[in-house]
């Protein structure tokens, strides 16, 4: 019987990578996140698109730490504000602003418009220390509140409303969210791979196993 594999989870983002650590869950994979290896070099999330950007964060810190490490990079598209926040949503209410402080500027932004068309977009990139990469994504469609409901979730949790539960990601469960979202979605695609993506990491990285 293999070993388990170790992963990293590209992110200091508690929700997220308590998020992620339990779609892994009864895989053998040990899950690692940035805090586990102390001070590493922040990376510069400047690319154009999810993709650019995923596979950023997941190559550059399998190749600092070297092990296989995953990354998503995901956001808010609001066809109101014409894609926005979309790639820049983690910095949309500036560098160091609370989930409440982005989802209240976002209100704010739609303050009078009718059109609340929203998607919620994620790609997942699996990386190894030489820089070869998978790639998974997703989408889930909604609409953006008028006002904040739900303490559960994180990020735009709260102001995204889907409609076929009738609840925003904050009113949701972990497993109600995780059944629908974004982020569920492509871990669905990834979970239906995992074992040729193991494979795929061993085969790509020997020496550490």
């Amino acid at each position: 019987m293999e070993p388990p594999i170790n992963l990293v989870i590209a992110t200091r983002n508690k929700g997220k990578s308590s998020e992620i650590k339990s779609l892994l869950s009864g895989f053998p994979v040990i899950i690692k996140n940035l805090h586990d290896f102390g001070p590493i070099p922040e990376v510069k999330e400047d690319g154009e698109t999810f993709d650019d950007n995923a596979y950023k964060k997941a190559s550059f810190s399998a190749k600092i730490l070297g092990f296989p490490a995953l990354a998503d990079d995901s956001g808010l598209i609001v066809e109101a504000l014409g894609g926005a926040p979309g790639v820049h949503s983690a910095r949309y209410a500036g560098e160091n602003a609370s989930d409440e402080e982005r989802c209240l500027k976002l209100l704010h932004e739609m303050n009078g418009k009718s059109n609340r068309m929203a998607a919620f977009e994620c790609v997942i990139s699996i990386a190894v220390p030489t820089g070869v990469a998978l790639t998974y994504e997703a989408r889930c469609e909604g609409l953006i509140t008028e006002k904040m409901r739900g303490s559960n979730g994180f990020g735009y949790d709260p102001i995204f409303y889907y409609p076929p539960l009738k609840k925003t990601f904050a009113e949701m469960t972990r497993e109600e969210k995780n059944r629908v979202s974004h982020r569920g979605k492509a871990f669905k695609e990834l979970k239906e791979e995992f074992d040729k993506i193991m494979v795929w990491i061993r085969q790509q990285t020997p020496k550490i196993f």
